[in-house]
């Protein structure tokens, strides 16, 4: 290897690892739970997100050490999964380092904690499916709060019962039954956001809208009944592929050929009238002189509208998308109660509203400032997703650290039953469940051991779906105070968490090219983080 080559061996790999992925989990542990704390993140161009969402913090910084992105792919999985739970998989991996660091220090080998691990990770996704309870689509209290239990802590938490409601029924609408399971699209829940007003004037619109403006200012602003074609095809005269030179000797035919264009562009806007459309979106251009005809007849159209929008609108109105403006009929129109021009925030946009049987609806965020609607759709994007979680799996757990505490109780005893040093890492794992509750009373301003006796005390007890109500700095029944979570959000923090954890710590050997060493901070413990305090 070359001189400029840094190579860390044996425990010192393990060490500089471990301390990075703790490290990481150090930074968003504050955040956790419903009075966990925000950070501001500044950019080098000076613009500002204050956000308390774990995976948002750990996106926007600048992680060089390379355990330490592996620790954040955690929380970038856990988003794309299931929309929330990013903090606990990441806090939970950082607690799970610390304990093998304890356990290493024994001299107990690596390979000995990873089969503990991997032994513990699998008895604990066995003992969360006996704990979760069953969940149907129509059951709005329960689905409601385990939105309004993903907004907590959120700058949505105030109007969590408007918000709650919103996304529950947009869930509902775009959740399709395929056989016995339902299948939720979250790409079909349009989330469009504009300043002005505020979270309260948040709305669920049965239909798509869209960031555009009528072409032509003699069209009618507004059309009730609308029938709506949807066409993928330029209303424009269109180049030939080949080169061509058309010699014009007198005008005459000059005359003649600017007749035939405007023939050809009449002839379009007349088969879009055939069918029976006052209503034309068009995901590419359209002509000055077709927008004239257009407006003439009265019909609404707006152009250059993303793809992706299109195929939304397809499926809120029921219009298939022609591919040819004579492909166009009147079996592809679709139909809405009304398609109206509105300007909010100053910007004039395009609602398609009252939309039959809608399976793509849009969510119109209002908020006061740019910051404030920014962290609203961080919010709301993440609830959609647990709820979607929730309706597709159909099993919900108590939240408020219940689950993890269950888990880390009945681990304890499989331990035992176990034997040998892979005892000592099922054990190890255990108490690494234990950070979650510890973090939500750490953050509410709480004394977490005493919270922490009770809370074990309750579950020998019997009472499985007891957590810690931080609001009242109490141990209390979590399905009773509303405090629901899915499934899934837990089983894949433990998935994505226990799995970082074995990977990190099988590493001994680290080698890194001389130019990295600077940048990635492989010579600064943990990508230039201070070293943090025990958990």
């Amino acid at each position: 290897m070359g001189e400029d080559v840094e190579r860390i061996l044996g425990r010192d790999a393990q060490r500089m690892n471990i301390l990075a992925g703790r490290a990481v989990a150090e930074i968003v542990r504050s955040t956790l739970g419903p009075k966990g704390m925000d950070k501001m993140l500044v950019d080098s161009l000076g613009d500002i997100v204050v956000t308390g969402d774990g995976v948002t913090i750990l996106k926007e910084m600048e992680i060089g050490h390379p355990a330490a992105k592996m620790v954040v792919e955690v929380a970038k999985v856990q988003e794309d999964e299931v929309g929330d739970g990013t903090t606990t998989s990441v806090v939970l991996t950082g607690a799970m380092l610390q304990k093998a660091e304890d356990l290493l220090n024994q001299q107990i080998h690596p390979a000995v904690i990873v089969n503990g691990y991997r032994l513990a990770s699998e008895k604990a996704l066995k003992i969360l499916a006996d704990l979760a309870t069953d969940v149907k689509t129509g059951d709005d209290t329960v689905l409601k709060n385990v939105a309004k239990t993903s907004m907590k802590g959120r700058i949505t938490e105030s109007e969590s019962e408007k918000l709650a409601g919103i996304v529950v029924s947009a869930v509902r609408k775009v959740s399709v039954t395929e056989g016995k399971s339902i299948k939720v699209d979250i790409d079909d829940i349009k989330v469009e956001k504009k300043s002005g007003g505020s979270l309260e004037n948040t709305e669920l619109i049965e239909g798509i809208v869209i960031d555009k403006e009528r072409v032509h200012a003699g069209m009618p602003k507004s059309i009730t009944k609308a029938k709506i074609a949807l066409v993928n095809a330029a209303f424009e005269i269109e180049k030939t592929e080949t080169e061509a030179e058309i010699r014009i000797t007198s005008p005459d035919q000059l005359q003649a050929f600017m007749k035939q264009e405007e023939n050809m562009l009449k002839d379009m806007v007349e088969k879009v009238m055939k069918s029976g459309a006052n209503v034309l979106i068009c995901q590419k251009g359209i002509d000055d002189l077709a927008q004239h005809y257009l407006a003439k007849a009265g019909v609404f159209a707006i152009r250059r509208v993303k793809e992706s929008d299109m195929t939304k609108l397809s499926k809120a109105t029921g219009a298939r998308v022609a591919s040819t403006i004579s492909d166009l009929s009147e079996k592809d129109i679709g139909y809405s109660a009304q398609v109206e021009e509105m300007k909010i925030g100053g910007e004039a946009m395009t609602f398609v509203r009252g939309c039959k049987d809608p399976k793509a609806v849009t969510i119109l965020i209002r908020g006061g400032t740019q910051h404030i609607i920014d962290e609203a759709d961080r919010s709301l994007s993440d609830t959609i997703k647990v709820v979607g979680a929730a309706v597709e799996s159909g099993k919900v757990v108590a939240g408020g650290g219940s689950p993890e505490i269950e888990v880390s109780l009945g681990l304890k005893k499989y331990a035992a039953t176990v034997g040998g040093r892979e005892q000592l890492a099922i054990e190890a794992f255990a108490g690494a469940m234990e950070i979650i509750p510890r973090s939500l009373a750490e953050n509410g301003g709480l004394d977490p051991i005493d919270l922490l006796v009770k809370l074990k005390a309750s579950h020998d007890k019997g009472q499985k779906s007891s957590g810690i109500n931080v609001m009242e700095g109490t141990v209390s029944d979590m399905f009773k105070i509303g405090v629901i979570e899915p499934l899934k959000v837990k089983t894949q923090a433990i998935k994505s968490a226990s799995e970082a954890a074995m990977m990190i710590l099988k590493i001994d050997d680290v080698i890194a090219a001389g130019n990295l060493g600077g940048a990635g901070g492989m010579g600064g413990g943990a990508g230039g983080m201070p070293p943090m305090p025990d958990m």
